[in-house]
């Protein structure tokens, strides 16, 4: 018998056509889907706004804003020569240390920050770079990040375990909130947000000020400034804003508001707040002028070596304290958020290392821990050391 091929079932053209499209369609309201999701996420208020208007002007008059975005004194390349993003991401994604975050609970404490006597002269850390100060009576807060995440996905850069002791309940009223630049380990939004009730006055960079009038921030309590900017407070309270070496952006147009330190001036201290920076002449300068602190709070973590002109590295931290011209220091930007491809410890194993031939006076407290502003004899354990 001869071969004979089977039979294909005929299907009309129309049919075949029909199904094609039917695929086209779905195909297509799955994309336009997935767009319009990504623009209404875009478009969420986490992401802040940009500055316009009478903001705007004022940031074009300034002297750090030049060719369309804020510039740091130094040239300031995003990566040192031979890394590149794709490397970076790499290395971030597999090669990153594996005792990143810790196993373990991280210790800390409970200060009642509702019930603290007005005589009270203190600092609590809450971790990474937040942190509660009363001086005078006045009541300060630096970069609060209680939200439990570090970026604008909050399943993403989770706080390690136990660094989450306080909340937004636990904070008093407000007098002073310093935010240092609009990265999201420094400016939260649902933190910020939450705060307002409580906020009196909010010093920040320029540009600043949009993400917080969207938040719902009345422009009267927002106090914009640029390096070289002196703020007169009520209580005899002086504030200069200075310079740091970083950058800033929250969404994809970098360095349209400006990131900073400050030097706190109170009748009787004199505190470095310094926000994230790279090593530059810019703390000698400082030292120059303001010294000698009684306290500088400086970055310690989340650095590399890719990006070591934003961040400072380990052998570069007692350096910058000694030219601010420091009586006591104490590390921050660590011990909370795995920002970096090092150990979550290895800052402060380091730090400790370090400072053997210094001996400087080092203030490492446990999160919640009462820092004793007027005492510098105060002496803290080195609670890291056997957290795995």
């Amino acid at each position: 018998m001869p071969f004979q091929a089977p039979i294909e079932p005929y299907v009309p053209y129309c049919q075949s056509a029909q199904s094609f499209m039917k695929r086209i369609l779905i195909s297509l309201t799955i994309i336009i889907a997935i767009l319009m999701g990504t623009i209404v996420y875009l478009n969420s208020p986490v992401f802040g706004k940009h500055p316009t208007g009478e903001r705007l002007e004022r940031i074009l008059k300034s002297p750090n804003y030049k060719e369309g975005a804020f510039q740091n004194l130094s040239p300031t390349p995003d990566l040192t020569d031979g890394a590149n993003y794709v490397s970076v991401m790499w290395e971030f994604i597999f090669g990153k240390s594996k005792r990143s975050s810790p196993v373990d609970i991280i210790p800390s404490t409970k200060t009642d920050l509702l019930s603290l006597s007005a005589d009270k002269d203190i600092l609590v850390w809450f971790g990474h770079s937040s942190y509660f100060m009363q001086i005078d009576g006045v009541r300060i807060l630096v970069d609060p990040v209680f939200s439990g995440s570090a970026s604008p996905l909050s399943f993403t850069t989770k706080a390690f375990k136990g660094t989450d002791r306080y909340t937004i309940d636990d904070m008093p009223e407000i007098d002073l909130l310093f935010i240092t630049h609009d990265h999201y380990d420094h400016l939260d939004y649902k933190t910020v947000a939450a705060l307002r009730p409580k906020v009196k006055k909010v010093i920040c960079g320029l540009g600043v000020g949009a993400h917080l009038e969207h938040w719902g921030y009345k422009s009267d309590v927002i106090f914009e400034n640029d390096w070289g900017d002196r703020m007169a407070l009520e209580n005899d309270f002086v504030v200069h804003t200075v310079t740091s070496r970083h950058f800033s952006g929250r969404l994809f147009k970098r360095n349209q508001t400006l990131w900073a330190s400050y030097v706190l001036q109170t009748p009787q201290l004199r505190i470095f707040i310094g926000g994230d920076s790279g090593y530059d002449t810019h703390f000698a300068e400082i030292g120059r002028t303001f010294g000698p602190f009684d306290l500088v709070i400086l970055e310690n973590g989340q650095y590399n070596k890719s990006w070591k002109h934003i961040h400072l590295m380990p052998d570069e931290f007692l350096r910058a304290a000694a030219e601010l011209n420091a009586t006591r220091i104490m590390p921050v930007h660590s011990a909370k958020f795995v920002l970096g491809n090092h150990a979550w410890d290895e800052p402060l194993v380091l730090l400790t290392a370090n400072n053997l031939a210094i001996r400087a006076n080092l203030v490492i407290p446990i999160i919640g821990q009462e820092v004793l502003l007027r005492d510098s004899t105060q002496e803290f354990t080195e609670w890291w050391k056997g957290i795995e």
